[in-house]
């Protein structure tokens, strides 16, 4: 919590403003019971209207500037936290930036969402509630005991007697409320990741009639957390009443105490109800204390959530250690072994081979073979387990994420598009692609054709997800997208799944000129895709079963040839 609090640095003017006014606000709170003391002993007991008059504008004074100093707390108090939450949620997401995909995998994605949102929100509140409170309580507290002192010390005694008991109650009541802080916002994580895949995979459970099913495990998450939530509230409930028994047991104390004082000449009427308005000040301290107490404790599990994000270290790079030849547009990759976290067998053992410029390497094997995990080892999506990968000659653990993913145009599995319009998805690629660029990579990549014949064309409106689009021009446009960088390397990750023979035939042989200067890495299901590649790897569980053109590989290899003839008739094998 500390940690995150030093941030408060740069708003340090406002929050020493806050403390200021606060100051000046619990000032005029602690005068008012001694003017309106003064003004019943000295101007209503003897009738002195006059007095009466003097003293009660000066109440109104005080009463005044006490509330603009209140209402001015407030404004900058609020200012200064949700100053301190936008900056420490910049923190957060630049930092998360340069998580590699198992960090994300560790942390969970739902959960950083959480994270980003409910419990910055959390801290937010509790520094408004501590620029408000942590200066005015301890004055409140302090000053109400002394000036209700300073009117009886014998009836003080009263106050000495009940504050242990208040104290005594808000620390039992944070012993059972802590350990409930800490799961309501992991049933959040839980009813946050429900619902994301809910409406991530709304088209599966729609297809395959699991509504009743969703329904009922948002349901569970929804009632985990009311129940949990309910448990805390239980528990904090009973510190208001305990609170307000404790304050109204005390002033009766007091009034009962201060009228035998009073029948015996020991004490005045004024002072007794300045006496009143002091131990209300003082058990109002007490309950902002308490209020405290009950939100710190759940910042502070926020506060280790946020902090637990923030301290994840990426690994980092150490730039120009590695002094190999930079030729452009090679990739190597040196025995490459690779681990999932936390997996018992590596995805990927022992992985060698070259890709160099002007060439098509293609990978090929069944489902889970490794294909899609060897070229996110490219970008550094994830880091390997053990071997070497180089692009241009150089490690890629020897360079920064952003030199290394700048020589590579990469086309993912799974298309994916970002709201605007077609020419700000192109231009993702590129930031300043001229529209010259973006419709020479259009066209490349076979998606002029439906481009044109959208009203608006390369200034239509792609929806969220590309929902209006197809799955073929999604492909397409991910493909112009990586095409508009002129990129050292190419990653087509199964990229041409979606596309029909005819349409991918023709991206291939427009490629062929577009690529012919860099090195093309391509990922494919079929062998009609790969068959003209200048090098096919073929992989089976996790390991390299061979490496040959087609026609190399279909005479000596095994597996190669199982996966031709499943999909290739004789003749056309032949």
């Amino acid at each position: 919590m500390i940690k995150l609090l030093k941030n408060l640095s740069f708003y340090k003017w406002i929050v020493l403003a806050v403390f200021g006014l606060v100051f000046v606000q619990s000032m005029a709170d602690l005068f008012l019971p001694t003017l309106m003391s003064d003004i019943i002993d000295n101007g209503v007991v003897k009738e002195d209207k006059s007095y009466i008059w003097e003293i009660g504008g000066l109440m109104l004074l005080v009463a005044a500037i006490g509330a603009c100093a209140s209402v001015a707390a407030s404004y900058y108090s609020s200012k200064a936290a949700m100053g301190l939450g936008k900056d420490i949620r910049r923190k957060v997401f630049t930092h998360v930036e340069n998580f590699s995909l198992q960090d994300f995998d560790k942390v969970g994605t739902a959960s950083l969402i959480t994270r980003t949102t409910n419990d910055i929100t959390q801290i937010q509140q509790v520094v408004i509630m501590m620029l408000r409170f942590v200066v005015s309580a301890p004055i409140m507290f302090i000053g109400g005991v002394m000036m209700a002192v300073s009117k009886d010390a014998k009836l003080s005694l009263i106050i000495v007697a009940t504050i242990p008991i208040l104290i005594g109650s808000i620390l039992l009541i944070m012993k059972k409320a802590m350990p409930l802080f800490k799961l309501v916002q992991k049933r959040l994580d839980q009813l946050n990741l429900v619902l994301r895949e809910n409406l991530t995979g709304i088209r599966v459970i729609r297809a395959f009639n699991r509504e009743k099913q969703e329904k009922d495990r948002l349901q569970k998450a929804n009632k985990d957390l009311t129940d949990v939530s309910i448990k805390v509230n239980k528990v904090i409930a009973f510190m208001m009443p305990i609170m307000m028994l404790v304050m109204n047991l005390t002033v009766v104390a007091v009034i009962w105490l201060g009228g035998i004082r009073i029948d015996n000449g020991g004490m005045q009427i004024g002072d007794l109800m300045a006496f009143i308005q002091y131990v209300m000040q003082i058990m109002f301290a007490l309950v902002m204390a308490s209020m405290m107490f009950v939100m710190i404790p759940r910042a502070a599990v926020s506060a280790k959530r946020i902090n637990e994000v923030l301290e994840m270290k990426p690994i980092t790079s150490n730039e120009g250690t590695d002094k190999a030849d930079r030729s452009r547009g090679t990739l190597e990759f040196e025995h490459v072994t690779f681990h999932y976290p936390g997996a018992e067998e590596p995805a990927l053992s022992d992985i060698s081979f070259q890709a160099r410029s002007g060439e098509v390497t293609a990978i090929i094997g069944g489902t889970g073979a490794g294909k899609s995990t060897l070229v996110n080892l490219v970008p550094r999506f994830y880091d390997i387990s053990s071997g070497v990968i180089r692009v241009n000659g150089i490690n890629v653990l020897d360079a920064s994420k952003e030199e290394i993913r700048s020589k590579i145009g990469f086309v993912p599995q799974k298309a994916l598009l970002f709201t605007g319009t077609i020419a700000e998805n192109i231009r993702f690629g590129k930031e300043d692609a001229t529209q010259d660029e973006i419709e020479h990579a259009a066209r490349i990549a076979q998606a002029e054709d439906f481009i044109s014949k959208m009203e608006n064309g390369y200034d239509s409106i792609i929806s969220q997800g590309g929902s209006n689009v197809s799955g073929g021009q999604k492909q397409r446009l991910s493909i112009a997208r990586a095409l508009v960088r002129k990129p050292d390397i190419y990653i087509f990750d199964d990229s041409f799944s979606a596309l029909d023979y005819k349409t991918d035939a023709k991206l291939r042989a427009a490629l062929k000129d577009e690529t012919k200067d860099a090195t093309v890495l391509l990922v494919a299901q079929r062998v009609s895709t790969v068959i003209e590649a200048d090098r096919i790897i073929v992989l089976d569980k996790g390991e390299i079963a061979g490496i040959g053109t087609h026609a190399e590989l279909l005479e000596n290899n095994a597996v190669y040839r199982e996966i031709v003839e499943s999909q290739l008739s004789e003749e056309e094998i032949a």
